[in-house]
Order: C-alpha cells, then sequence, then structure tokens
C-alpha cells in the first residue's frame, strides 16, 4: 500500500483563503452546451446518474454522455449503495427503486470504474475540512462535502472533467484549486 504523505498533502494545502466564499454567477462557470458536447473524458457526480433513473436530466446531458468517454467513480457507487441500504424494505417503492440502482451500477464497465488513491483521499479529507470550516457547515453537510472533494480530486488527478447539478458546492471547490475540471448542468 502507498504511503500517504502528511506534510506534503499540508504544504498542498496553502491555497486556504481564510474566509467564506460567495457562489459566483452562471456566466461565469462553465455549463453544458451544444458546443461543449465532444472533448475530454467525464467523471459522473452522484446527481448524474439520480438524474438519469429519474429522467430529470435535460436532452444536452444525454447528447454529452453518449459524445464522451464516461468513466466513474466507486464514491458515486459507494453513494447510491448507501441509499439501497437507507430505503425501507418495508415500502412497495423499494424493490423497483433497487432494481432500477442495480441496473444502473451493473451497465458501468469494470474498466470506466475508478477508486480513489490513498493521496486523493488524504487531501479530500483536508480539503473538505477546509471547505466546511469556511463555509459552515453542518454535520450533515461534513460528509456530503468528503464525498465531493474526493471525486473533485479524483477527477483532477486522473484528467477528468467532473460533471454535476451540484454548482453550489462545486463552484466553490473550483475557486479554493482553479485547475481542477468541472462542467455543471441543470436538471429538468
Amino acid at each position: 500500500m502507498a504511503e500517504f504523505d502528511f506534510d506534503a498533502a499540508r504544504r498542498w494545502a496553502r491555497f486556504d483563503p481564510g474566509n467564506t466564499l460567495a457562489r459566483r454567477s452562471d456566466d461565469e462557470l462553465p455549463f453544458v452546451s451544444v458546443g461543449l458536447t465532444a472533448g475530454q473524458g467525464l467523471l459522473l457526480d452522484t446527481c448524474v446518474y439520480i438524474d438519469q433513473m429519474q429522467d430529470r436530466s435535460p436532452p444536452i446531458l444525454d447528447d454529452l454522455i453518449t459524445q464522451r468517454q464516461v468513466n466513474h467513480s466507486t464514491v458515486a457507487i459507494q453513494e447510491l449503495m448507501h441509499t439501497v441500504g437507507a430505503l425501507n424494505p418495508s415500502d412497495a417503492r423499494t424493490a423497483s427503486v433497487v432494481d432500477v440502482i442495480g441496473k444502473q451500477i451493473k451497465a458501468m464497465p469494470p474498466h470506466r470504474i475508478f477508486a480513489p488513491d490513498i493521496d486523493v483521499l488524504g487531501r479530500a479529507a483536508l480539503l473538505s475540512g477546509i471547505l466546511c470550516r469556511l463555509q459552515g457547515y453542518e454535520r450533515d453537510g461534513k460528509l456530503r462535502a468528503l464525498q465531493d472533494c474526493v471525486l473533485f480530486l479524483q477527477g483532477q488527478k486522473l484528467g477528468l472533467l467532473v460533471l454535476t447539478a451540484n454548482v453550489g458546492d462545486y463552484d466553490i471547490l473550483l475557486q479554493l484549486i482553479p485547475a481542477a475540471r468541472v462542467l455543471f448542468y441543470r436538471s429538468k
């Protein structure tokens, strides 16, 4: 197993602005558009799967996904499986939701599924701590911030563009680490 370099991670965290950051306007951010359908490989945020399963993905998002190389993170699988575990087994709707999630996960080609390494996990924990402190995230937001930071840094390390509808959190992450790549969309 690789060793985590604590000192290098701490030096890496010099980007901490020390104050709360505000979300920028949409026209300052990269959103899916007709001219952006071809290009760099994608790493999908969990919201992409959810929007597709619930038929809330806009047609332009579906076009983008069919035209680009799509990659998957174990972070998204983890979040989807958490949903399976959290659903009430006695609810009549649960079986169909679990079936849809299962089909989504089974459709992911194994050679396109990536797990974050120790460097990404360590730096993501540090970044999420900074994010939670700066933005004042409470208890529920802390785990979400950690998962977002892992996916964000995993995408950066793999040279992939993270595709997400989570404009608020990922805009702040882009302000902290502008070299990373994110592409936003709006659910219908």
